[in-house]
């Protein structure tokens, strides 16, 4: 089944820091359930919903997943990744008014981490999003 394709871009889609804390479980009936390694993450990852839906469902090239359920488990850990050119998330090519409306997405998240992974993961949409308002 084509929504089996997430588990292997898992880290792709969701971006680095959310993957390292997540996993997908299993998906019955257009629902995908993930676990989270923590009840913080949990609570994020619920904001986020909406995000993520839209982002496995772009990936999957049409809406299979309907639904996402967040749930408490443990998270193998990912094997040590391959050395990388890119280095990390930057900022680059974002104009000033996007990267304050997600600074101020992230302005109540206390936990650094999470704060930090969430920041990650704006950026890496908003790249994704300039991109292909680009290419279109």
């Amino acid at each position: 089944m084509k929504s089996y394709s997430v588990w292997g871009a898992w880290k792709e889609i969701v971006g680095e820091p959310v993957a390292l804390q997540t996993q997908p479980h299993s998906i019955r009936n257009r629902i995908l359930f993930i676990d989270v390694s923590h009840s913080t993450w949990m609570q994020q990852l619920q904001f986020l919903k909406p995000a993520l839906l839209e982002k496995i469902n772009a990936f999957l090239g049409e809406p299979l997943i309907e639904d996402i359920r967040f749930r408490l488990g443990k998270i193998t850990p990912p094997s040590p990744p391959p050395p990388s050119e890119e280095g990390k998330l930057k900022e680059g090519g974002l104009d000033q008014g996007t990267i304050k409306r997600i600074e101020r997405l992230i302005q109540n998240i206390t936990d650094a981490e999470v704060k930090k992974g969430f920041r990650e993961l704006l950026i890496k949409s908003a790249n994704l999003e300039r991109s292909r308002k680009k290419s279109a």
